[in-house]
């Protein structure tokens, strides 16, 4: 994917969050432009889920700037950006054509024509109900789901932990299939491995910072390591 527009899709600066005596981000700065796939990498609790939350305009108690094509969290940023939260988020009775109902109300913006084709890409149909599904059939509607809205921003939040290693490519390639080129797609991840041929830049963070920050390509080259590797010698 390309770099189309200079200006940034995703900007923080000074970001803090806050639980009780917890810090999740601290004084937090980050640049993401749109047109790439950014990993946003790091160990449970470096506030990685913390980030993606204030992005999505989910969680408001913070200080600091933060701006999302240009908008401060809120309705105009909401109606840019598509959340995939870590947790389902989907009532366990319900049918998948019940889900694409309930997306098609909610967003605007959601494509039902694009939805039914991620949900045959994925082997379900719509009369599936949820609570007889796997976990990694779950994930698959969520997916459709999140990856059928006109978003300018897509914010995935483990979306292969703990699925089957079969099934992340599956998952991957369903995410991929009609990604515009001109978005930013940003997923939180500890499995690198599996995602590294796909991203273009890398975000690693700890205790609510960044550590390393860089195009994937330079960074390979930089250490003449995988993504994986200098992952893991990183927070060794």
């Amino acid at each position: 994917m390309t770099h189309a527009r200079a200006t940034s899709a995703i900007r923080a600066r000074g970001l803090s969050v806050r639980y009780g005596q917890t810090t999740a981000l601290d004084d937090f700065d980050l640049d993401l432009a749109p047109g790439q796939i950014v990993g946003l990498l790091g160990e449970n609790g470096c506030g990685k889920t913390t980030l993606l939350k204030v992005l999505a305009g989910v969680l408001s108690d913070y200080s600091g700037e933060v701006t999302i094509a240009g908008h401060r969290p809120g309705p105009e940023s909401k109606a840019l950006v598509s959340f995939l939260p870590d947790a389902s988020f989907l009532p366990d009775g319900a049918k998948v054509s019940y889900c694409l109902d309930l997306y098609a109300d909610f967003f605007a913006d959601f494509d039902r024509e694009r939805a039914a084709d991620l949900i045959g890409f994925f082997g379900l149909r719509d009369g599936m109900r949820l609570k007889e599904m796997s976990k990694g059939m779950r994930e698959k509607v969520q997916i459709a789901l999140a990856m059928s809205r006109d978003a300018r921003v897509f914010l995935l939040d483990e979306p292969i932990a703990g699925v089957d290693p079969a099934a992340r490519q599956v998952i991957l390639d369903g995410i991929l299939r009609n990604l515009s080129a001109d978005s930013l797609l940003v997923i939180t991840t500890h499995l690198i491995h599996d995602l590294e041929s796909i991203l273009d830049s890398v975000v690693m963070m700890r205790h609510g910072r960044v550590v390393l920050q860089g195009e994937a390509d330079d960074l390979r080259g930089e250490h003449s390591a995988s993504l994986d590797h200098i992952f893991k010698e990183t927070y060794r």
